[in-house]
């Protein structure tokens, strides 16, 4: 029996970048959980519009973009 864990708050349409001078990334959905209790997360690369999964731990980290 698999239980549904609901995703960590997801601070869709927020736009935040890898690291301080990294590129400009949108926030997305929650994908699904990994077994290690993170979450993967899409999100949208600002500059190209191409879609990638994130991980949840990692884009926490990130600043918001300017």
């Amino acid at each position: 029996m698999q239980v549904a864990i609901a995703p960590p708050p997801i601070p869709v349409g927020k736009i935040k970048s890898f690291g301080p001078f990294g590129p400009k990334y949108e926030v997305g959905q929650a994908l699904r959980q990994l077994d290690d209790g993170d979450w993967m997360i899409e999100i949208t690369m600002i500059e190209t519009a191409e879609k990638a999964e994130y991980r949840w731990t990692h884009l926490n980290d990130d600043p918001e973009a300017n």
